[in-house]
């Protein structure tokens, strides 16, 4: 090989790696999104319910949220690039059985479990194997391009579902992800790998302390919407007054505590830990951490909003909704890797905060322009906008989080932070969801408590028929569901008028709430640092303690 083709064979190599990383990535989080737009489909086939459906989508996310942790150590136990693969193999493998589900129970044990092992086993690897493929100075673009992936996944999920299950079938989604696993597979041997640590061994107290409490927290957040976060809802269950939401949050809250406390034993008698405590005493981590979870509640939130708008508000398609979020993944894969290329020096907490800015503009237009007549072109600079402040996010938040502490610790960093960006998404979609419901009943009722179009009694029979909240329906299945009660056609129009009205109500105080948000994180974004990883260190010590790229603990 001659000095002259070396750097272009390596780079071929490079490529290679971030293109096997970043697929890997971007089918891990596609299950989260694609079958969103075909349960009632994937329902009928298998012989269940929306609801059935429903738990499926639930138990994945509750399942890969709880064991990341667990994962990160498993990768460090028996090496990433292994680890990797074998969650390859069980995610493969979940797929298939997905794809030949005809009973709710087999959809369950492959989608929802085996899935959601695969993807704890590879999520923090992938993030462990960038670390040790790319130099410190390449991993912000590498990052980038690999957290790209991941959020393209969730934009691109409802176009991909449409397509298939409106011209072929939900299961070849799941029968393309197998062939894909495959090509993963073969890509993965040319990767880089750290060596497994002989001395590292698995808590097993730690690792059930860690999923339990997690479980409890996540299945909380996401069952937050139907039972009520504090008040329980009409009709749902309820503990000494309250919801058992938050009795599910504080429960795993304590049992996370607990974990913590006996990882902190087990470093005191000399003990292998699932999770060293220290870790998050690290300023750089934490600070990336939070980054990371304000990144994906705003990110969840948004692509939870913005498809309602679209396909209920509008009655656009799979197909059309999944077209108009389009301009958001071409900006952000610009921002991801141009970001890095262009301005390699540039402050990370500057390019976080202005991240955290485009995505708090992208909300506010979208509000402001939000109103009767509305079509979907609004949407379009408000994703402009929204892409490029999630590609500069996962441009710099990679790197600063892996690049806190040793590489050997990147495993464990993967592991949190795969926690931390599901937390964020479960928490994002609830909040979205409830404020956006909560705000659409108050003006809903508002509306037709006013309206002299509607008779007294028909509003106060809604009013506690419908206590529990307003569903989000287009005005078409509204009209279908109050002909079928015999409701007067004036008196129809009527409430169809009052619902739009209440729907658009609900989308902007959804969006509101995440613009408030977007700003939160802007200020919470302090604990960024002010140069790149790996840059030289400034002369002052107390800068440099803030920003060094060793742990601060």
């Amino acid at each position: 090989m001659t000095a002259a083709t070396a750097p272009q064979q390596t780079s071929k190599a490079a490529g290679g790696v971030l293109l096997t990383l970043a697929s890997a990535q971007f089918l891990m989080t596609l299950d989260s999104s694609v079958m969103n737009v075909s349960i009632a489909t994937v329902a009928k086939d298998v012989g269940t319910t929306v609801t059935g459906i429903q738990t499926a989508i639930t138990l994945y996310t509750l399942v890969m949220a709880s064991l990341m942790i667990t994962g990160g150590k498993i990768g460090q136990i028996w090496g990433r690039k292994r680890v990797f693969a074998i969650g390859c193999v069980i995610y493969g493998c979940g797929s298939l059985l997905t794809a030949l589900s005809q009973s709710l129970p087999m959809l369950l044990i492959g989608w929802s479990l085996l899935e959601g092992i695969g993807a704890a086993l590879i999520m923090p690897a992938v993030v462990a194997l960038v670390a040790s493929n790319f130099g410190r100075a390449d991993r912000p673009r590498a990052y980038g391009l690999v957290a790209s992936a991941g959020a393209i996944a969730v934009a691109a999920g409802p176009l991909i579902g449409g397509l298939f299950t409106t011209y072929a079938s939900w299961r070849w989604v799941f029968v393309g992800e197998v062939l894909v696993v495959l090509i993963i597979l073969a890509l993965a041997r040319r990767m880089d790998d750290t060596p497994a640590d002989k001395g590292a061994r698995l808590d097993i107290v730690g690792t059930v302390l860690s999923a339990l409490g997690l479980a409890l927290v996540v299945f909380g957040v996401l069952r937050s919407g139907t039972w009520g976060l504090i008040t329980p809802k009409p009709n749902a269950p309820e503990l000494l007054g309250l919801s058992p939401v938050i009795w599910l949050i504080f429960l795993g809250g304590c049992v996370l505590a607990g974990f913590l406390a006996w990882e902190r034993r087990r470093l005191d008698r000399g003990q292998a830990v699932l999770l060293d405590p220290a870790m998050l005493d690290n300023k750089l981590l934490r600070g990336g951490l939070i980054s990371f979870f304000f990144q994906y509640l705003l990110q969840a939130g948004l692509f939870f909003a913005v498809p309602l708008f679209l396909s209920v508000a509008l009655g656009l398609s799979a197909i059309a909704t999944g077209v108009q979020l389009l301009p958001l993944s071409i900006t952000l894969l610009l921002a991801a890797a141009g970001v890095p290329k262009l301005f390699p020096n540039a402050s990370p907490r500057r390019v976080v905060r202005i991240g955290f800015l485009s995505l708090f503009a992208s909300l506010v237009i979208l509000i402001a322009l939000l109103d009767l007549g509305a079509g979907p072109e609004i949407t379009t600079w408000p994703m402009l906008l929204a892409g490029l402040g999630v590609g500069a996010l996962a441009s710099q938040l990679g790197a600063i989080t892996v690049s806190a502490v040793p590489d050997e610790q990147s495993g464990e960093v993967g592991g949190l932070q795969n926690t931390v960006t599901n937390l964020g998404a479960s928490i994002g979609t609830a909040l979205a969801g409830a404020v956006l419901i909560s705000a659409l009943t108050a003006s809903f009722f508002t509306g037709i408590q006013g309206n002299p179009a509607i008779p007294a009694e028909v509003s106060s029979n809604a009013q506690v028929k419908l206590a529990s909240g307003i569903p989000f329906i287009s005005d078409q299945d509204l009209r279908t569901a109050l002909q079928d009660a015999g409701v007067p056609a004036a008196t129809a129009d009527a409430a169809v008028a009052e619902n739009e009205q209440a729907r658009l109500a609900g989308l902007r105080a959804s969006l509101a709430v995440l613009a408030l948000f977007a700003l939160l994180a802007f200020v919470f974004a302090t604990g960024i640092p002010t140069r790149q990883p790996g840059a030289a260190p400034p002369t002052d010590d107390a800068e440099s303690a803030v920003n060094s790229s060793h742990p601060v603990t």
